[in-house]
């Protein structure tokens, strides 16, 4: 398990690397002190899961963030000074899977790395994996991250896929709105409200084929939630 850590502060660095070695033994931890130096352990090393600090000395952790989403769907958490809610939904509407606050504890760190690692289907300690699902002409693996319709394979977000999966695990059955929030984004899920949401079922839509204005596929209940159908 390799956890690239983007922060200029040595004495978090430090605190960071010591917990995660007492506490979870198979982690080893990379660390940039820089945005531009973050990107490049990104494309050469390729971790399983980045801490980001949004305050860098070069480009903001909100550039870096933009700039990883552009090559890598790499699960990402930031960290920040800002406590305001406007930058809080900016990270995850930006892709980010979780947003702490400083100052934070290292040992929530590491537990809220392991929660993400569980919702994006990544190895974690104490995880499995997710059972692929297949609907019709569908197929959705999150632990290759295969997203296939119709043989052809299509891209998908991090989050697009985590939507689709928890929908598609529910098949016929109707998804309240704070739930599937609650499964993508754990408890940050209280910083996004439901247009956020309506954004990312508006891709999914258009990705599978499925006419936003009379969908099959996912099937609004209004006032409550999404229901998935399985195509015919």
């Amino acid at each position: 398990m390799k956890i690239l850590l983007i922060e200029d502060s040595p004495e978090i660095v430090k605190g960071v690397i010591l917990t995660f070695k007492l506490r979870w033994s198979d982690a080893v931890i990379m660390s940039a002190e820089n945005g531009a130096d973050g990107i490049k352990k990104v494309e050469d090393d390729s971790p399983d899961i980045i801490i980001l600090d949004i305050n860098l000395p070069d480009i903001s952790g909100f550039d870096v963030l933009e700039h990883i989403r552009q090559f890598s769907e790499v699960p990402v958490i930031i960290l920040s000074a800002r406590d305001q809610e406007i930058d809080k939904v900016r990270g995850l509407e930006m892709g980010a899977d979780d947003y702490i606050v400083k100052p934070f504890s290292p040992s929530e760190l590491l537990v809220r790395c392991q929660a993400v690692l569980r919702r994006t289907g990544t190895h974690s300690p104490g995880g499995s994996e997710l059972h692929p699902i297949k609907a019709g002409n569908i197929y959705l693996n999150l632990n290759t991250n295969e997203f296939i319709v119709n043989d052809e394979k299509i891209h998908l977000t991090p989050n697009e896929r985590r939507i689709l999966y928890y929908l598609a695990s529910n098949e016929n059955k109707v998804v309240s709105q704070d739930a599937i929030k609650q499964y993508v984004w754990g408890n940050e899920a209280k910083y996004l409200d439901n247009t956020a949401l309506k954004r990312y079922i508006y891709q999914l839509r258009l990705k599978l084929g499925d006419n936003a204005n009379e969908p099959k596929l996912i099937l609004n209940e209004r006032g409550i939630g999404y229901r998935f159908v399985k195509p015919s």
